[in-house]
């Protein structure tokens, strides 16, 4: 037997045991705090603990099979699932004594009781199991419960893994390097090229125990057929995990992205975290919540900004012009006027010192003032208050064909502010390379949108409000 499997084993055999006396400790708390407070007739108090007693060495059993034995597990993952299962416990055990009650005709337990021992669950138990992370984690970093781990291949798709794996030393990885015809190009200081595709070759014949590993990631071509099957059955032979690593980077140039669908993994080009539903509830939601705030809040002010267009240039009080929207639909943006009414509104972009802006417009404009109407867009769903800034049609068909990935910023809906205009790529773009950092942040963006990034991306916008940007006119 491995010395890393007699170490698991002997892991197994801790966490039990804790979770034994943990769980037993907690039941004669709760147990004698039902006797003193009398909030529950004796029989159900009975009933009770010997239930979640049941219940709760089946939650030992999965804690110990996703946290502790699992490698890969990190402190999110622990605290979700903590979570979700001692909820579960608690709302199962809420039940389960409320069935009891009604059966045999005694005092149904207090609500306020069952909540009480599901918060004290979830404290020791959580306590309990970041402690004995802990003290894994520390014996890990002393050598012991490790799992070696080799590479083949030098396709840059191995390196996320890599630095998955080494990025914290107390998850108990060590990785020896990896075998490779060339050597990977900006290959990370502490992956080592141990030698070529035929020195494994040799040393899968000699079952050579000096570069034994736990666990093989495979990344070759899928063409390499011959090679991949030699290396498949000496893991099979030798109890060493086997992964296949799919060779992308090399034939497309970049990193494609894997997703699950259907049960099969598939790869993509695009990481979109609003492709996921919750996500997207909660982008919508965040968006009409703080739209109708914000209307309201503007609704007072309206008449004078209606006031002082119309004094100061004839015209409609709203400008309303054809943008490109989200998957490239077209849709009407809505702003306050800032221009005199012009013929090139749909073509020209507005320059520092436009002479179809009046003063009010162009104090707007600086002050974001003129976007305001655009909340209506949100609440109709046309555009959420944080994306790439849509742009006018005409724009559209000029930058697709010269910026490669521009309709990548049409995946997700248009904003009223964006990533990319609060960090300088703001206002007009007389050079090419300024619409392309524009694009290129927009699709940062929406690789990495989150909740948070969306209210930082929102106070920087408040700011300019009252510190004008350089590039805002």
């Amino acid at each position: 037997m491995r010395q890393d499997s007699k170490a698991n084993n002997i892991i197994r055999d801790i966490v039990i045991l804790t979770d034994f006396i943990v769980l037993n400790i907690l039941f004669c708390l709760w147990f004698q705090y039902d006797r003193q407070g009398a909030h529950l007739s004796h029989s159900v108090s009975v009933f009770r603990p010997l239930f979640v007693a049941n219940i709760g060495m089946v939650v030992s059993q999965y804690f110990y099979s996703t946290v502790i034995h699992e490698h890969r597990s990190t402190a999110e993952q622990v605290l979700r699932q903590i979570t979700y299962l001692v909820l579960l416990q608690g709302a199962t055990t809420l039940v389960a004594s409320e069935v009891v009650a009604y059966l045999t005709g005694m005092a149904s337990p207090a609500f306020s009781f069952t909540a009480y021992f599901t918060l004290m669950l979830y404290a020791g138990i959580l306590v309990t199991r970041y402690a004995e992370r802990w003290f894994v984690k520390r014996y890990r970093r002393t050598g012991g419960n490790i799992r070696r781990v080799v590479f083949v291949g030098a396709d840059l798709s191995i390196l996320p893994i890599y630095e998955f794996l080494v990025g914290d030393p107390s998850t108990g990885y060590r990785v020896s390097g990896y075998y490779a015809d060339a050597p990977m190009q900006d290959c990370p200081q502490g992956l080592r090229h141990r030698g070529t595709l035929a020195d494994l070759d040799v040393k899968l014949e000699l079952r050579d125990g000096e570069h034994a590993a736990d666990e093989l990631y495979c990344c070759l071509p899928v063409t390499d057929t011959d090679r991949i099957r030699r290396i498949m059955r000496y893991c099979d032979n030798n109890v060493v995990h086997f992964y296949y690593i799919p060779a992308i980077s090399r034939n497309f140039g970049h990193m494609l992205k894997p997703e699950n669908v259907g049960g099969m993994t598939v790869f993509t080009n695009c990481d979109d975290p609003l492709m996921v539903p919750a996500n997207r509830f909660i982008k919508r939601s965040f968006d009409i919540a703080v739209s109708l705030a914000v209307l309201l809040c503007l609704a007072p002010f309206m008449p004078f900004i209606a006031l002082c267009i119309k004094l100061q240039s004839p015209g409609p009080v709203f400008f309303r012009q054809a943008r490109t929207g989200m998957n490239g639909k077209q849709f009407y943006c809505y702003k306050f006027r800032s221009m005199h009414v012009n013929k090139d509104a749909d073509r020209i972009q507005c320059t520092e010192h436009d002479p179809r802006k009046f003063a009010f417009g162009n104090f707007m404009r600086k002050a974001n003032i003129d976007e305001l109407p655009q909340f209506f867009n949100v609440l109709r769903g046309d555009m959420s208050i944080v994306g790439p800034r849509p742009h006018m049609l005409y724009h559209t068909e000029v930058y697709r064909p010269l910026i490669d990935k521009y309709m990548v910023r049409h995946f997700v809906k248009p904003g009223i502010t964006g990533w990319a205009q609060v960090t300088g790529f703001r206002g007009e773009t007389r050079e090419l390379w300024q619409m392309e950092g524009r694009v290129k942040r927009d699709i940062w963006y929406i690789e990495n949108w989150s909740v948070w990034l969306d209210i930082r991306i929102i106070l920087r916008t408040a700011i300019q409000v009252f510190v004008h940007d350089k590039n805002a006119y």
